[in-house]
């Protein structure tokens, strides 16, 4: 099932039949970050390309060379914001010694994503109603790579041998509402330093080990 929602979620929502050049590409992106805000800002219903080639200072011709319409931007949309989140909470708990600081450096750049891309979390919500299968593809495609990692470190020995897939999909669901409580809801740029510490601990308490003093742990969030 996954592989399968994988192949659909591709850039199959693309317009662009042939690679773009250096402009094509600032042109489609510009057209993405439009797409960003007035979907979040908006809502699915009253967003319309109008509104997303206005704000891009993009005629509406131009558009339709890289998207068949609202739907098709806003699929891009959601996986565009998905690649970029996978790929920043993957940089950053790539430089954990272990799987604990792992942890803590991914769910500080998740909370950093989600401060600086605040509509992530409107957009994602959105999908689930405008685009299902985009909404399985999105979670989907960040618990295999998460279950992955979580497999190797328990072979490690670094964490209690569970279920991979299930802690990821549990720990994911910690991430989201940690983020949605203290940086969107309080619109603010950071989870408060003592939030991390508690959620943290809860996480190595999750993952069968014990967790670090918080100074040991003091990241760009800490």
């Amino acid at each position: 099932m996954t592989r399968q929602l994988s192949t659909r979620g591709r850039d199959a929502r693309s317009n662009v039949s042939s690679p773009l050049g250096p402009k094509g590409v600032k042109t489609r992106q510009r057209l993405l970050n439009a797409a960003e805000r007035v979907f979040g800002e908006l809502g699915y219903h009253d967003a319309s390309v109008a509104k997303i080639t206005e704000l891009a200072g993009v005629a509406q011709g131009t558009f339709y060379v890289y998207f068949g319409g609202k739907q098709a931007v806003f699929e891009e949309l959601v996986a565009d914001l998905s690649r970029r989140v996978r790929h920043a909470m993957s940089v950053a708990s790539g430089q954990g010694r272990d799987r604990l600081e792992a942890e803590r450096l991914g769910f500080q750049a998740f909370f950093r994503f989600t401060a600086e891309h605040p509509a992530l979390y409107r957009v994602i919500r959105q999908a689930e109603f405008a685009s299902p299968r985009m909404l399985h593809w999105h979670y989907e495609h960040i618990a295999d790579g998460y279950a992955e990692a979580l497999r190797a470190a328990s072979a490690r020995g670094e964490i209690a041998e569970a279920d991979p897939e299930v802690t990821a999909w549990a720990l994911m669901a910690v991430g989201e509402m940690i983020g949605m409580r203290w940086i969107l809801w309080d619109e603010a740029k950071a989870v408060p330093p003592e939030i991390l510490d508690r959620t943290m601990a809860f996480v190595a308490r999750a993952l069968g080990v014990a967790a670090a003093p918080a100074r040991e742990r003091e990241g760009p969030n800490g």
